[in-house]
């Protein structure tokens, strides 16, 4: 009887930077590794490589700010509070009774557990924290978000404000086509049922403000109409940062589609030329 070659595996936890290290020996060619890599990548100006929680996280905390009006510079020290204090992970604990994307505590005023753990009611509150904040677009990004946080380690903000303007540049429509994940495996949520859950996520997440934007859900998935370019890549980045947990296929705008299963932005071509007018979101069917 033939045997099966052996697989070894060995695995090198190092705590500290150097992450996880795995070693593989005697891999028979028909196994396959999942992949250990980041699912999307920001690239306006800069890079930076995030998980699909990340992502989506980024995104809302980005969508908030938007429709509350606060200027990019708002959103580039929200985004590098919440990396710094969770690393954009809605976290069910921390020090003391802290808790969430931003690490908020009940028994400082911030809220219930509950809400805290709401990333849109807890980016809503830095937010109203930070413009009470006098002259914070002039300060640097730890000094504004230390005014809000009142950290032990008040300096440790300013290693995020790098990326977090990378994400802000894109996740606020500055960047065409700047946000690209890969989804893989079998969708959550499709057809209509997955058009009916993003619609009410998107509208969640920009509130009165998609008012503005008309938007409908359809059994195929949902159309945005826009105004202008920059709006319409705001929507198309929040559709793509929130693709792994929703069901989306594909999103189309202006001369550009991102395909989930690829995680890439592509030129596609269309009678009548580009269409800036609307985002087009494609589910799962």
């Amino acid at each position: 009887m033939r045997r099966t070659p052996a697989v070894v595996v060995v695995l090198l936890a190092l705590v500290g930077v150097l992450g996880v290290v795995v070693v593989v020996n005697n891999l028979p060619s028909d196994i396959k590794l999942p992949s250990l890599g980041p699912e999307c990548t920001v690239k306006a100006d800069g890079e930076v490589t995030l998980d699909s929680v990340q992502m989506a996280n980024a995104a809302t905390i980005t969508a908030v700010g938007i429709r509350r009006g606060m200027p990019e510079r708002a959103v580039v020290i929200a985004l590098a509070t919440a990396l710094q204090e969770s690393k954009l992970e809605n976290l069910d604990d921390g020090d003391r009774d802290s808790v969430g994307l931003f690490q908020q505590r009940p028994s400082q005023g911030w809220g219930t557990v509950e809400k805290i753990k709401d990333p849109r009611y807890a980016a809503d509150k830095f937010y109203t924290a930070l413009k009470k904040v006098k002259g914070y677009q002039k300060m640097r990004v730890t000094d504004a978000a230390q005014k809000v946080q009142r950290s032990a380690y008040p300096n440790a903000y300013e290693k995020w404000a790098d990326e977090s303007a990378v994400l802000a540049r894109a996740l606020t429509g500055r960047a065409t086509g700047a946000v690209a994940c890969t989804v893989s495996g079998s969708p959550v949520l499709r057809g209509a049922a997955a058009a009916t859950a993003l619609l009410q996520n998107l509208k969640l997440d920009w509130g009165k403000g998609l008012a503005k934007t008309p938007a409908a859900a359809q059994a195929a998935g949902l159309t945005v109409a826009v105004s202008d370019a920059s709006t319409g890549w705001r929507y198309a980045h929040w559709l793509v940062s929130h693709a792994s947990a929703t069901g989306l296929e594909r999103v189309r705008f202006a001369d550009l589609e991102w395909h989930a299963p690829d995680g890439k932005w592509q030129k596609v071509t269309a009678d009548g030329g580009a269409d800036e007018r609307q985002v087009i979101a494609q589910v799962f069917s």
